[in-house]
């Protein structure tokens, strides 16, 4: 079997799913090539060792550039913050790699265009990794609208939401500066939501936006230290929140729905509630992340007596991706999503085609997400061309 070597930069929450997924997807799926974990990038040599030894990865290096130019890469897998994806993706598309590369995309819809340029020019496969797109129950989703059983869409409605930064006393991670994330919620969990709506939905020609702010300042986190999921302690110095806390926004779709975003991160109680309903002239969808098996389906051709919304395990083994894990009812989990990822990634590559979402779907949706700031800041409607 052909092999294809995988070079990952950046480790931490994401790199343990990436890891995992590249590990594992060849025992449960038939691939035409099996992914070899060559080499963990961190600029904490200590942190890579470490990394390489937990999870598999065969060497370790400290310096991106070196990775990409390694001529028995074939595969960049990009887990580092927003502020590294467009250096590191052009040079690795550039360099004739593979580019698998965790979302936001960019830090704007101009350094988006730079790596969907880099990546088309030199025919590289490219993806961007927005795993919700391939959870059972959304691919489910899909398929009931492509096949009309919710007739025309009228509404989206989506809702991300989580807690994790309430408490004031958290620190300030890269996750709270502009100049690394780009933005707070309205980056980090709208551009999941903005990606799914566009999958399930359509195309957004029109967004008006609200964003603010909760903390001003929090202690400053300890350098190379924690980061999000993992930061338990602060500097006494006390720096500036440079991102918004809570972003909300409403849109139009090319074939005339309408749709709301909602995404913040002061939502007690809600950890990862990545929620849409999808209302049609047929029927509506219901969909929680936090029951990610599950789909709420409402069908108005059901006679009046029976009417109401039912709710489909997606486990069964039609439900796309489900044959190659547990018989039906046995879930499956956030991880499974990633194997996923890498089954389909694998695929087009050797079979020579696309694989979506791509930079072009990530700069599309940059482009709506960059327009909901504009629209928060000048308070007007942005109309996209």
């Amino acid at each position: 079997m052909k092999k294809l070597n995988v070079g990952m930069i950046g480790g931490g929450f994401m790199g343990k799913a990436h890891s995992n997924a590249w590990a594992n997807a060849k025992r449960f799926f038939h691939l035409d090539a099996e992914p070899v974990m060559k080499v963990i990038c961190d600029n904490n040599e200590p942190a890579a060792k470490q990394y390489a030894a937990t999870w598999g990865w065969e060497a370790t290096e400290t310096d991106w550039r070196k990775l990409v130019a390694q001529k028995d890469i074939d595969i960049i897998d990009i887990c580092v913050p927003t502020d590294l994806h467009r250096d590191i993706a052009v040079a690795a598309a550039m360099a004739g790699k593979h580019v698998f590369c965790e979302k936001p995309i960019a830090l704007s819809v101009e350094q988006a265009k730079a790596m969907y340029d880099a990546a088309e020019k030199t025919g590289v496969v490219h993806y961007l990794n927005h795993n919700y797109r391939r959870c059972p129950a959304v691919r489910l989703a899909k398929r009931l609208i492509e096949e009309g059983k919710i007739g025309r869409i009228f509404h989206w409605r989506g809702a991300y939401l989580q807690d994790w930064i309430v408490d004031p006393q958290f620190p300030l991670v890269w996750q709270l500066r502009q100049e690394r994330a780009g933005a707070g919620p309205h980056f980090d969990l709208n551009s999941h939501s903005v990606d799914l709506a566009r999958y399930l939905v359509g195309e957004i020609t029109t967004v008006v936006a609200m964003m603010t702010n909760f903390i001003g300042e929090r202690p400053v986190a300890e350098v190379g230290g924690p980061t999000a999921f993992s930061a338990k302690t602060a500097q006494k110095k006390k720096d500036k929140v440079t991102v918004e806390d809570a972003a909300f926004m409403v849109v139009g779709f090319e074939n005339g729905a309408l749709g709301s975003f909602d995404a913040t991160r002061f939502a007690p109680g809600r950890k990862n509630y990545n929620y849409f309903e999808i209302y049609g002239s047929k029927g509506s969808l219901a969909f929680n992340f936090e029951r990610m098996n599950e789909l709420e389906v409402f069908s108005r051709d059901d006679p009046a007596y029976a009417q109401g919304f039912k709710t489909i395990l997606a486990t069964e083994s039609s439900h796309q991706y489900v044959a190659s894990w547990w018989p039906p009812g046995h879930i499956i989990g956030y991880e499974h999503e990633f194997h996923h990822a890498v089954v389909d990634f694998i695929h087009a590559i050797t079979k020579g085609e696309k694989i979506e979402p791509n930079f072009h779907d990530g700069m599309k949706a940059m482009q709506v997400l960059e327009g909901a700031m504009e629209s928060a800041k000048t308070g007007r409607r942005v109309i996209f061309a």
